[in-house]
């Protein structure tokens, strides 16, 4: 893999083993790298899918002002629309579903939000294409 492009998204956490266990579930990544800061003594933890040379940073802090909400958010590629349903059945039941899914048609798919942690936003979809959209430009 590459460390050309983009590579991340540092966000602030309040708590990074609640940020891990979320991304886990909803995202299906896992812990990459992890370390103390040196200067701030605070845990830096790397998330990834290990599908491509991307992950999320998060950055323990003492809060954690949400900065992808209510719309900015990133996005995570479902194998299914069962899949969607599935998660956000699991996110209805742990009180993070913000929105339920909805079927937009192409492009833009079967998608849903979801709360982190901290606030911010991550939408699970099915059917964006946007890897065979990259592919093709």
């Amino acid at each position: 893999m590459s460390d050309v492009g983009l590579t991340h998204i540092a966000l602030a956490v309040t708590d990074a083993d609640a940020s891990i266990d979320f991304y886990s579930r909803y995202a299906n990544m896992e812990v990459v790298h992890e370390r103390q800061d040196e200067e701030s003594g605070r845990r830096v933890v790397w998330l990834s899918d290990k599908t491509r040379p991307f992950v999320i940073v998060f950055l323990e802090a003492e809060s954690a002002a949400p900065v992808l909400e209510p719309f900015a958010h990133l996005g995570v590629g479902c194998e299914s629309r069962e899949e969607v349903d599935r998660l956000c059945s699991l996110a209805r039941k742990e009180g993070v579903l913000v929105r339920e899914p909805v079927d937009s048609g192409y492009p833009v798919g079967y998608w849903a939000f979801l709360r982190d942690p901290d606030g911010h936003s991550l939408e699970l979809a099915f059917g964006q294409e946007v890897g065979l959209t990259v592919e093709k430009a």
